[in-house]
């Protein structure tokens, strides 16, 4: 059992649970999952994962609410992206009843992890999916490993809701347009490392222009680009970015409190008629932009040092939902009993 944990000062970091959760795929069935202290995986170095990039992750969390009851929200959406991310690299999908049996047995064994209401901390669980099958040949395995581990996570922002200042980068493309950038693996990440490490040591974030044309933003590092432009919520229509689930979630409630939401190529220029852009992905919710940087045109974009008024909003629903501190109406949390 953890103990002793100060939540308060929790970041985005991994902190080791006593339990992960696993399931193995072989001879074309699943095993039930179980949960095991294991934390190692016991891989052949020629399996595919290794040796051909087959994997595939998403990440999730729980909450404890306002009345002490456990949130789970949107499992089932992060099971399905999930199954498409599989079928995108030739992997087994992981059947969307098996997803969330794992990520309640996570929860279940891990229950003195899931952080208490008020600190603003929750807890995270990160599903993972390799190939495990040996194999030197180019090709796809046959036998796969699904892994859910779960970890307490601090707030993004710790203190203050504020803002980051953004970067563009024209010389690292994060996906091809007909690539993997909608699939959610690893390898989009790893791709994108080249720029986002150069920016985050000079305390900025990367903002990604489309790969065939540098012309229209892309996405956020690891995260959607949203922004307001009067009374329309923009989004990229784009297929090298991943369909976001809190993005999808923000536009609901964008549309019930009378925006107009667009998904659309948006070119950077247009950041001029914004007044307010943000980043928008699972661990910040939204990460507002104070600025845009394009240091080779030699242009900044500025949408002030605070937070504007319809993102705050929009950011404060969506919490106050995942908290239960406001009706659940479209049946987004899935409540478990501890």
């Amino acid at each position: 059992m953890m103990k002793n944990i100060d939540w308060s000062k929790l970041g985005f970091h991994y902190t080791e649970p006593e339990y992960i959760v696993r399931a193995g795929y072989h001879d074309g069935a699943w095993e039930e999952p179980y949960a095991t202290k294991d934390k190692y995986l016991h891989l052949h170095v020629s399996a595919t994962c290794l040796q051909y990039g087959q994997e595939a992750f998403e990440g999730l969390k729980a909450f404890r609410g306002v009345d002490g009851k456990i949130r789970i929200f949107r499992w089932r959406e992060n099971a399905r992206r999930m199954a498409k991310s599989a079928e995108g690299l030739y992997m087994q999908p992981v059947p969307e009843e098996l997803f969330g049996k794992a990520i309640r047995l996570a929860l279940a064994k891990n229950l003195d992890l899931l952080p208490p209401y008020g600190t603003g901390a929750t807890l995270y669980f990160r599903p993972l999916l390799i190939g495990t099958t040996p194999r030197l040949g180019v090709g796809p395995g046959r036998d796969f490993e699904f892994i859910v581990i779960p970890s307490p996570i601090g707030p993004y922002y710790p203190g203050k809701f504020h803002c980051t200042t953004f970067i563009v980068n024209r010389h690292v493309d994060r996906a091809a347009p007909f690539g993997t950038g909608h699939f959610k693996v690893g390898g989009n990440y790893a791709s994108s490392f080249r720029a986002t490490e150069p920016a985050h040591a000079q305390g900025m974030d990367c903002l990604f222009l489309d790969a065939k044309y540098h012309r229209y933003i892309d996405e956020c590092s690891a995260a959607n680009f949203i922004g307001i432009k009067g009374n329309e919520y923009l989004t990229p229509r784009s297929t090298a970015i991943l369909p976001s689930i809190t993005n999808d979630s923000l536009m609901t409630l964008a549309k019930e409190k009378g925006l107009k939401v667009t998904r659309r190529h948006i070119r950077l220029e247009e950041l001029n008629q914004m007044s307010e852009a943000a980043a928008c992905g699972t661990a910040c919710v939204i990460s507002p932009m104070d600025k845009v940087i394009d240091p080779e045109k030699g242009i900044t974009y500025s949408f002030g040092n605070e937070p504007g008024p319809v993102l705050s909003e929009l950011y404060h629903a969506l919490r106050d939902i995942q908290f239960g501190r406001a009706e659940d109406k479209h049946g987004w949390c899935t409540i478990i009993e501890d």
